[in-house]
């Protein structure tokens, strides 16, 4: 059985903490604050909703395939949104990370266009491939998330083509149907290009 990992991540304007059942009410809160910027994404929106999502995210967490973390505005403690470390892929020993995709990614609307989601991205990023030593990280987003795919490439994620009928639509009312993704990725020989233009965002 792979291993679960605990991940705790603490930059200058956020901070990602292991994804718990107390969280709900925060995350509920942070969901709920404007719900028009969630076109292509699915984010729970009633209490319910959350608690399964959280039990789910928990069990692939004790299985190996996923870190769920919780966002918070570093300054104030509170709860933002939620992202995580996903499809996960061991080696054959089941000891070494090979590749780690970043994603499952939302923000209240307080926290979008501000500092928060370049500081998350910049720790999960130096921690993929500074302290687990990844040999890749994957970014994707539905084919027609124009302003999803503009923030991936401004990390410096290349792109690598669209996978048609990748993964069943996150859109609401596209229940049943099946969406293109566009799927980018960044190398460890790329990670001090994109660490330098992260860097710059986060100072500037």
């Amino acid at each position: 059985m792979r291993r679960a990992l605990q991940v705790r991540l603490t930059g200058r304007f956020a901070e990602l903490l292991p994804l718990t059942r107390d969280d709900v009410p925060g995350l509920l809160s942070a969901a709920n604050e404007d719900r028009s910027s969630y076109g292509y994404t699915h984010v729970p929106e009633t209490r319910a909703e959350m608690e399964g999502v959280v039990r789910r995210l928990l069990m692939e967490q004790d299985d190996g395939t996923s870190v769920p973390l919780t966002t918070r505005d570093k300054d104030s403690g509170a709860i933002v949104g939620m992202t995580r470390f996903l499809t996960l892929r061991w080696s054959s020993d089941s000891a070494t990370l090979d590749a780690v995709e970043i994603g499952g990614t939302f923000l209240a609307a307080r926290a979008q266009g501000t500092k928060i989601n370049p500081d998350a991205k910049y720790l999960m990023l130096e921690h993929a491939f500074e302290r687990w030593a990844v040999q890749r990280v994957d970014l994707k987003t539905d084919e027609r998330n124009e302003q999803s795919r503009r923030a991936i490439e401004r990390l410096g994620a290349r792109f690598e083509g669209v996978l048609r009928c990748w993964q069943p639509s996150l859109v609401k009312g596209e229940e049943g149907t099946f969406r293109n993704s566009a799927m980018y990725s960044i190398l460890p020989s790329e990670w001090p290009d994109v660490r330098a233009r992260l860097h710059d965002r986060l100072t500037c």
